[in-house]
């Protein structure tokens, strides 16, 4: 199916990576350990461009990329991702000396970036994060203190896009990020063991010296830093789970026209046909969702936050169903270790979560629906 916000270079460029994800990358990914940085497909990234792509896309090629990469291999998919997360408020707010010290090395796919926000006490609200920077001694910058958990490519990056509270007022006024190098004394983490196999952990911060020249942005508006790359995210965590849906369709299709059963092949069953057709049309809707998003937000265009909250909101739920019937329609071969469809199962459960749950999404939405109304009189 043809999208609407899709020319023919575009679509082009799609299947080129898409082939790329399923011929190149997914053998990387089965080399490597679900749970752990796989740096030999963060380099293949590099090595083919896909890295210095995305730090220099907008919105709308964000989407393509993942939801293309994901289509033929989800591991190669997160991991550009968490890149593009861990990286983007260095390329957002960074100062030319962080840019020119990281940003290359991102490229190239020889760094691995990591973005800290949620901790123990403060996932969904994201201002109510404790990670205290107390003022150093003598003045001298300031030391991080507490913990962060959930945190994707910890503990194993090389730098974190860290948020932690300096003081300069209550909620989201109170908030700093700093760019965090791995080796800074006092940090340490550890790995945590999750359903999807995606690498993340949890960090300690013991007095981690950070100074001014560590500050993204500015002192006390580091929320911003952070709203301003979930915005530019969210629409392409939508495009992520388009990319699975579309996985567990195609493979839904094979299976049903192959397999037979009552005398014939599965898809002339009517309960399987029209599954399947539920399938493929919630999938091009959260397709259309996701891209109107995306380019609204290059746009520049107002109610971008709604907006990217009902992509993210409306293709994670819907990658859900599709995965989850796709699952039902395949039988139990789809439950064996391994199988495409048992590893979409477990990959496609995150999304609904992490960069804002469903719940939040919808609290997004209707603010934004109750903020463009007129103030009655």
């Amino acid at each position: 199916m043809t999208a609407f916000s899709l020319d023919p270079g575009q679509t082009a460029w799609c299947e080129e990576l898409y082939a790329l994800a399923r011929d190149e990358l997914r053998p990387l990914a089965e080399k490597g350990e679900p749970g752990r940085v796989n740096r030999p497909l963060v380099s293949a990234l590099g090595g083919f461009g896909l890295l210095d792509r995305l730090l220099g896309s907008g919105a709308l090629d964000l989407c393509l990329l993942r939801e293309s990469l994901a289509r033929g291999c989800t591991e190669a998919e997160t991991a550009l991702a968490l890149q593009g997360l861990g990286a983007g408020p260095v390329r957002q707010a960074g100062t030319e000396a962080q840019r020119a010290r990281w940003l290359p090395e991102v490229r190239a796919g020889r760094a691995v970036a990591a973005f800290a926000l949620s901790e123990p006490g403060a996932g969904s609200d994201a201002a109510a994060l404790a990670l205290a920077a107390r003022p150093g001694p003598g003045g001298d910058g300031w030391r991080l203190t507490g913990e962060k958990c959930w945190i994707s490519n910890a503990p194993e990056a090389d730098f974190y896009t860290v948020f932690a509270r300096t003081g300069e007022g209550p909620g989201a006024r109170g908030v700093t990020a700093f760019l965090v190098p791995a080796d800074r004394p006092g940090l340490t983490g550890t790995a945590l063991d999750m359903l999807s196999p995606h690498p993340v952990g949890a960090l300690d911060f013991d007095g981690v010296p950070v100074t001014a020249d560590d500050v993204l942005g500015e002192p006390g508006r580091g929320f911003r830093v952070a709203m301003d790359t979930l915005n530019l995210f969210r629409p392409s965590v939508g495009a992520f789970a388009v990319g699975m849906a579309r996985a567990a369709l195609d493979a839904t299709l094979k299976h049903t026209a192959r397999r037979t059963a009552f005398g014939g092949p599965l898809k002339e069953l009517q309960a399987v046909s029209l599954q399947v057709a539920e399938m493929a049309t919630r999938t091009e809707a959260a397709r259309l969702l996701v891209y109107a998003a995306a380019a609204a937000h290059d746009a520049g265009e107002p109610g971008v936050p709604g907006r990217a909250a009902m992509a993210k909101l409306y293709a994670t739920e819907t990658a859900q169903y599709v995965v989850d019937t796709a699952v039902q329609l395949h039988g139990a071969r789809a439950l064996r270790r391994g199988h495409l469809l048992e590893h979409l199962y477990r990959e496609v459960r995150a999304p609904r979560i992490y960069e804002g749950a469903t719940e939040v999404q919808r609290t997004i939405i209707a603010k934004e629906l109750y903020a463009t109304q007129e103030t009655p009189a």
